[in-house]
């Protein structure tokens, strides 16, 4: 296992920093990927080839870049069209990703946003990104979660981070949940399948791995305005696996964040999700972070300050064979760091020492 950093549409400046950090691979989220695509709206294989070169510059190995899935999981529940045309997209960005050096993309299962109702106090004052059910409302939802690639904090004293607005390029298709008229678990279920149809056999003839983020956060049984959220659970991650077993090509994004939000005793669950996920050899990367509570109620905090021991998480991810890299996410936002460099640098260091501690 080794530490990398997941960042958003990076500056030279920015890639010569990690380098600095003693990073050696990113994993990096161009998102809308306007600047990887050819005239024709796909992914040019000669631009991803150019933008892996120019990462490869810096000294650093690209370790996977962001497939935008937009709404197409939506539209298949709703605009059957406009989701045949997506695939069409995502079958030859997949093509173009191969054919440009790269191994693995990304992509998140989310049909709304990161569904967040709140900010909380942390250590010093930071603020964390906090999610309640009970709290919900759809005012709450709209000023406090997140879409896309935009984060609370996002185009605040010139950070890097996209601007956190839903409607525009960067929220990628993502919508508010009231703004749907409803996904029922078995509408989510059609739609997750419908989606590896679309995609699987293209990756796996270009040898491409497809690393799928888990929904975030759970939600409680029921949904929330009218939304399912089914792989939020081991349970559905597992199911959502099993939609094509066999193929090397179907693996986790393991966000350990998202997976300790599934549980009210987040250490062990992450521990089992760990053991059953990892022990398939389908855990492709890992977002290393943490969370205080649980499910349905917890807020995202440093590395060092949440309820999972973090420690026994990498003995976990040793014990099933995991090698591959561990990034931070989600850290609280700070006036005092408001690109949070200096936060990521610290996840970075804690999360390096607890692998040479192991």
């Amino acid at each position: 296992m080794y530490i990398g950093e997941q960042i958003i549409n990076p500056t030279a400046e920015r890639l010569r920093l990690s380098t600095q950090l003693g990073v050696g691979h990113v994993v990096l989220d161009t998102r809308p990927n306007t600047q990887i695509e050819g005239d024709d709206g796909n992914w040019d294989a000669a631009k991803v080839a150019g933008y892996r070169k120019w990462v490869e510059g810096f000294g650093l190995t690209l370790e996977c870049l962001a497939l935008d899935v937009g709404s197409f999981l939506l539209d298949t529940v709703y605009d059957r069209p406009r989701a045949a045309g997506r695939a069409q997209k995502l079958r030859a960005d997949i093509r173009a990703a191969a054919d440009g050096g790269l191994t693995m993309l990304k992509y998140n299962l989310q049909m709304v946003g990161i569904t967040r109702t709140g900010r909380r106090s942390g250590r010093g004052g930071v603020l964390e990104s906090a999610f309640r059910a009970a709290d919900y409302t759809v005012q709450a939802d709209r000023a406090h979660s997140y879409w896309g690639v935009g984060h609370p904090g996002g185009g605040v004293a010139g950070a890097d981070i996209a601007v956190n607005a839903v409607g525009t390029a960067e929220a990628v298709g993502q919508v508010i949940a009231e703004e749907t008229r409803g996904v029922t678990a078995a509408q989510a279920w059609s739609a997750l399948e419908q989606l590896v149809e679309a995609i699987l056999p293209a990756a796996e003839r270009a040898g491409i791995r497809l690393a799928a983020h888990p929904h975030d956060p759970a939600f409680p049984k029921g949904g929330l305005n009218g939304v399912e959220h089914v792989v939020g659970s081991i349970e559905g991650m597992e199911r959502y696996l099993d939609l094509a077993p066999e193929s090397a090509a179907h693996g986790i994004n393991f966000c350990q964040g998202t997976v300790a939000e599934m549980s009210s005793e987040p250490s062990p669950y992450v521990r089992e999700a760990i053991r059953r996920i990892g022990g398939r050899g389908r855990i492709y990367m890992v977002h290393f972070r943490n969370i205080k509570g649980g499910f349905c109620d917890f807020s995202e905090c440093f590395p060092d300050d949440g309820d999972v021991d973090m420690a026994a998480a990498i003995r976990a991810y040793r014990a099933v064979g995991y090698q591959g890299i561990l990034c931070p996410d989600h850290v609280p936002a700070s006036d005092l760091d408001p690109a949070r460099e200096r936060f990521f640098a610290f996840a970075l260091g804690y999360t390096k020492g607890l692998l040479q501690a192991a």
